[in-house]
């Protein structure tokens, strides 16, 4: 298509709140514009704080056999169907954050290898926990005064990458791993630099890759601190925001 310039090389987005719409769908236009970057030799990647059990049904509907940076970076894909590397979290750490959740009353839930665990759903025994490959803890209250108490405990472990995915929530991961830190793995797969990438997204766990991307977008709908952060804004994931970017970061289009 005319217009290509080929500065950027990969464009990196969130899921939920950026790519999909308020019907969890990818909307016909988001599509379009990403087969159309795919044709121009941009490599289109998912990255997100879900794991592959919940991702599978848009990577087959998008036909991206490409990498993936899943469960906010613990996980680094070469392909649907292949692990480059996985982060674990420490059991004892799962442990202490659920007790914090239970001190608190708060829902919780956690990303293992095996799947999505939450609150009413949690290992019985101690051997069903360690039995497990434990990813990413949350907590998730709209109590003003739990969650900030809750974060400030956590802030204190100085063991812990503290992010979310909407305002209500909290998202733990281990120190050092975040959307960026597997964006840069990608890179390194790809022979690409940092520079080459567009990351696109609207929550606290999009914030590392939209400061270190090439360029760092925002959609309308995102929180007020990573509007504030992003190199650029587009419209929110109901207006195709995703589409927009591509249309004019990679093509040139209005």
């Amino acid at each position: 298509m005319s217009g290509f310039t080929g500065k950027y090389r990969l464009v990196a987005s969130d899921m939920d709140g950026t790519l999909l719409n308020g019907e969890n769908e990818v909307s016909p236009e988001n599509r379009k514009w990403i087969a159309e970057a795919e044709q121009a030799g941009v490599t289109f990647i998912l990255a997100t704080g879900r794991g592959i059990h919940s991702s599978t049904r848009y990577i087959e509907e998008l036909a991206l056999n490409r990498p993936m940076v899943l469960v906010n970076g613990s996980e680094v894909w070469n392909s649907p169907g292949e692990l480059h590397q996985r982060t674990l979290m420490p059991l004892e750490q799962i442990r202490a954050m659920r007790q914090l959740a239970l001190d608190y009353d708060v829902w919780y839930w956690a990303y293992a290898v095996e799947g999505i665990i939450n609150r009413d759903s949690w290992p019985a025994t101690s051997e069903a926990e360690e039995a497990m490959e434990w990813l990413k803890f949350g907590f998730y209250s709209e109590n003003p005064v739990k969650l900030p108490a809750i974060k400030q405990t956590l802030e204190s472990w100085g063991s812990l990458e503290i992010t979310n995915s909407h305002p209500h929530n909290l998202e733990l991961n281990p120190a050092g791993i975040n959307k960026a830190s597997g964006i840069r793995e990608v890179c390194h797969m790809l022979g690409l630099d940092m520079s080459q990438v567009i990351a696109i997204g609207d929550s606290v766990n999009d914030l590392s890759m939209i400061r270190e991307a090439g360029l760092g977008v925002a959609m309308g709908n995102a929180q007020e601190e990573i509007k504030a952060q992003a190199d650029a804004i587009t419209t929110s994931n109901n207006e195709d925001g995703v589409a927009r970017v591509i249309r004019k970061y990679i093509f040139g289009l209005e």
